[in-house]
């Protein structure tokens, strides 16, 4: 479970690769040299990006720089999930893209997305239109709707910095500790009590060691991390359907209105405005997919 390199082979006579990778019961920490742009369709997910540990809800658009770390965005979702990953050739910002001067501001994008960058609002509904699009044309004309979807990007206010400093392989190689032995152990039992004595003595580590390393790795106490956790399980049971009690003790809190105060504040909403928003989003695409049908039929 300690990070691993990936090897990536591209197809002779392209720059770059557009697929839909499908590891979700595999922890995949690894690393690259090549750029990467991930898009991720699910009820909810969880990111790992450098030391940005974070969740996401309906979907999440990525742009990932060369060498940092990251975690198979489709990691333990059990719900159906949708992937679109584009990996450029480690050349490509030398090559392609640094030649020609018309191209600088997609040079300072892909120069700062070491960062991890997570793009939203309509920029990310625009981009994964033109990514199914280029799934489908020929490698040039796939060459210049990537090119464009990099313009796009880099012209774009829409988009969050997921790290703030660098965290580049160098910086985790240095570390000794497995992290993956630390993710499972929360994914097995983070609706039970998740014991910090207990994950730091798997990883050999005195308790304060421990809580000092996890700190440093995540920018988050365990505790947190754990509480973290288990609010983005819970999106995914209310997004199933479930009550609001019964979510609380699903995912490990023995408290309704401690897990209310906690899913507002990582959230901004209560579980039930959560609920009834996302069930209204379902329902009314649900009414605009009917009619759209009925419509194709009458005609």
């Amino acid at each position: 479970m300690k990070i691993q390199k990936e090897i990536i082979e591209f197809e002779k006579g392209k720059s770059f690769k557009l697929f839909s990778p499908s590891l979700k019961n595999c922890f995949f920490w690894h690393y690259h040299p090549e750029i990467e742009l991930v898009y991720v369709e699910a009820l909810n997910g969880i990111r790992h990006v450098g030391k940005d540990i974070s969740g996401f809800t309906e979907s999440d658009l990525l742009l990932i720089g060369s060498n940092v770390p990251h975690l198979n965005f489709d990691y333990g979702i059990q719900t159906e999930c949708r992937q679109l990953v584009v990996q450029m050739r480690e050349n490509f910002l030398q090559d392609i893209i640094l030649p020609v001067p018309e191209f600088g501001n997609i040079k300072r994008l892909l120069d700062r997305s070491y960062l991890g960058l997570s793009f939203f609002g309509e920029t990310k509904n625009i981009i994964i239109e033109k990514l199914t699009a280029i799934k489908e044309k020929n490698s040039f004309e796939s060459l210049m709707g990537l090119i464009e979807i990099l313009q796009i990007l880099a012209d774009s206010s829409e988009v969050k910095e997921l790290n703030q400093e660098d965290t580049r392989i160098k910086w985790f190689l240095n570390d000794k500790i497995r992290m993956g032995t630390i993710y499972d152990y929360i994914h097995e039992n983070y609706d039970k009590k998740p014991n910090v004595n207990e994950i730091a003595q798997i990883v050999s580590l005195s308790t304060p060691a421990f809580c000092r390393y996890f700190k440093k790795q995540t920018n988050m106490t365990f505790t947190d991390f754990v509480n973290n956790y288990r609010i983005n399980q819970a999106k995914i049971f209310l997004l199933k359907d479930y009550s609001v009690t019964e979510v609380c003790f699903q995912v490990g809190f023995e408290s309704l209105s401690y897990f209310n105060k906690l899913f507002k504040q990582h959230t901004g909403e209560t579980p039930s405005e959560f609920k009834k928003k996302h069930f209204k989003a379902i329902e009314i695409n649900g009414r605009i997919g009917s009619i759209t049908r009925d419509s194709a039929c009458n005609r």
